[in-house]
């Protein structure tokens, strides 16, 4: 049986679908880094809405978000006992910050720039050029790791994601209606799939997993046993 080791695990699919809950609890399972790509854009978003970069939902100025990349740093703290890594923007924890609805409604606008994707799939790549890593995204079986020993493409039903959106917004205490969550999400879904750079879409030998009617730890079970299938192969 070949070792897991250290290969890599790419995971991809579309917003809300469960990638990083899948990939960090995959990740612990395995005794792996967990890499939260989409966090990285995500602190690129809430950096363009701190310094006058944001025009309102779904609107940015793209040169104030080019220039600003040389200010911005990103850094992932230690994980806790469930998995879960802070992450940092230029020494500040952001992990709460960036998931709040304000951020989400721009950061497919941010990652659709050229240079942004640029300037970060570089540090994505030597944060796991040793292998041993589970990272989730949009373009990590395509791009970022196209030669990524295991690769995965989670989906989900639109309404069964944002009703999942729904529950994680209500249970920080943050008010948004099912509706603006689903419009969001088909709104990311559309511009993640179409932009020029790095459009999500599903790498040949990616493996597909719907996860709608799956629980997460269903879903787990179900990766292990990929994941095994693999190695033996």
């Amino acid at each position: 049986m070949q070792s897991t080791q250290h290969i890599t695990i790419a995971i991809d699919g579309f917003s809300s679908c469960g990638k990083s809950t899948l990939a960090k609890a995959l990740a612990k399972k395995m005794n792996y880094t967990f890499i939260d790509s989409g966090a990285m854009y995500r602190c690129v978003a809430l950096y363009a809405i701190q310094n006058g970069c944001a025009l309102g939902a779904h609107k940015i100025n793209l040169t104030c978000v080019v220039n600003s990349l040389p200010q911005i740093h990103i850094q992932f703290g230690e994980a806790d006992e469930l998995g879960n890594r802070p992450v940092l923007l230029n020494g500040e924890d952001v992990s709460h910050a960036i998931r709040q609805l304000e951020v989400a409604n721009i950061v497919s606008e941010v990652a659709a720039i050229r240079e942004v994707r640029e300037f970060l799939v570089e540090q994505q790549q030597e944060l796991g050029k040793n292998g041993g890593v589970v990272m989730d995204g949009r373009d990590i079986g395509t791009v970022v790791f196209p030669h990524a020993e295991l690769k995965l493409f989670i989906t989900a039903k639109p309404e069964i994601r944002a009703q999942r959106r729904f529950l994680e917004l209500q249970a920080k205490g943050e008010i948004n209606s099912l509706g603006e969550i689903l419009e969001n999400l088909k709104h990311r879904d559309r511009i993640d799939s179409t932009r020029a750079i790095s459009p999500l879409t599903q790498a040949k030998d990616a493996l597909v997993v719907d996860n709608s009617e799956m629980s997460e730890t269903e879903q787990l079970e179900y990766v292990m046993n990929l994941v095994k299938n693999h190695t033996r192969a």
